[in-house]
């Protein structure tokens, strides 16, 4: 039976113009009437809200304040599906999951302690080795071994992270900063990866397409293409279940075409950039989404995607009068 409550809200929207009409497509193959809203700290500047049917100004997650105003917003625009889209607002929501569920509100997001270990990058180590999934040696401080790559083990998009090539590109305060980890720097041999995985509400593995990222622009991908090769075959079986995984799941690896060796890096449980192309290789997410939670259907496993497709991306504008 359909909830009383089946409007979407996509959260921190920004320029998640593709997901925001990827929903509103969904919503009117399944529930004509449904409307898809966004948030961000500022809506007027943001074309996902300017698209969507209602851009509302949001605190910012780290604002005391912050699940109040989401809840009741949800209430107020009979919100019944909220779609997190950014890292830094996972913990919070995985916390406050079962408040929304209280009031019929579907947060389709991880369990608290998958999104921790997801943005906790020595916990992602320990995942991927329960997963047998092979990954970059993680070097200890007192033993670096160079080339090395230093990130934090908290960040995001690429923001601290560098190549260290020789000793004398290790700084003190690079030591010496208590979130910065260190690792097997991966060779240009490899390409690199973001797979869009799929799982329903009892954390089984429905679809998985990988995308290989050709060229990268400002941390999102630019040009990309979808692949069902040996990177599909060797996670297809290693990522049948991951505990406590909710809906779209990123997963980025590098990849060895040569030998067919896979390093696997980080665990990403939201929509990827990148999600435009899997969504229109035929693997439609939001529209499982909506069924699965709204209409309470169950999402069989599909790998009916198309391999091969490319994207290529560009600029494109959205014009309003700010009068």
């Amino acid at each position: 039976m359909m909830t009383k409550k089946h409007n979407i809200l996509i959260l921190s929207a920004g320029r998640r113009v593709e997901l925001v009409q990827a929903f509103r497509k969904a919503l009117l193959r399944h529930i004509v009437e449904a409307r898809v809203f966004t948030t961000d700290l500022h809506p007027g500047l943001s074309a996902a809200c300017l698209v969507s049917d209602h851009g509302f100004k949001a605190p910012r997650v780290t604002a005391p304040e912050y699940i109040d105003y989401l809840l009741e917003l949800c209430l107020e625009q009979k919100v019944g599906m909220v779609m997190p889209t950014i890292d830094i607002e996972l913990n919070i929501l995985a916390l406050n999951r079962e408040r929304f569920e209280a009031e019929g509100i579907h947060l389709v997001i991880s369990n608290y302690e998958l999104v921790a270990a997801c943005r906790d990058k020595r916990k992602t180590a320990e995942t991927y080795s329960k997963l047998k999934i092979e990954q970059p040696t993680i070097y200890s401080k007192n033993n670096l071994q160079f080339p090395c790559f230093c990130k934090p083990y908290d960040g995001s998009g690429s923001i601290g992270a560098l190549a260290l090539y020789t000793p004398d590109m290790l700084s003190q305060e690079l030591l010496e900063d208590e979130k910065n980890m260190f690792m097997e720097l991966i060779s240009n041999e490899y390409s690199e990866y973001t797979v869009d995985a799929y799982y329903d509400r009892s954390s089984k593995l429905c679809c998985l397409v990988p995308r290989e990222r050709i060229e990268v622009r400002e941390g999102e991908v630019s040009k990309g293409a979808t692949r069902k090769n040996y990177v599909y075959k060797y996670l297809r079986c290693r990522l049948e279940r991951l505990e406590g995984a909710r809906g779209c799941i990123t997963v980025q690896v590098f990849a060895n075409p040569e030998d067919e060796s896979i390093k696997a890096l980080e665990i990403n449980p939201r929509f990827g950039g990148g999600f435009p192309l899997t969504h229109a290789a035929g693997a439609n997410y939001p529209d499982w989404l909506i069924r699965e939670y709204f209409l309470n259907e169950c999402i069989d496993f599909y790998d009916g995607w198309e391999s091969n497709m490319l994207m290529l991306r560009y600029d494109a504008k959205v014009i309003v009068h700010e009068n």
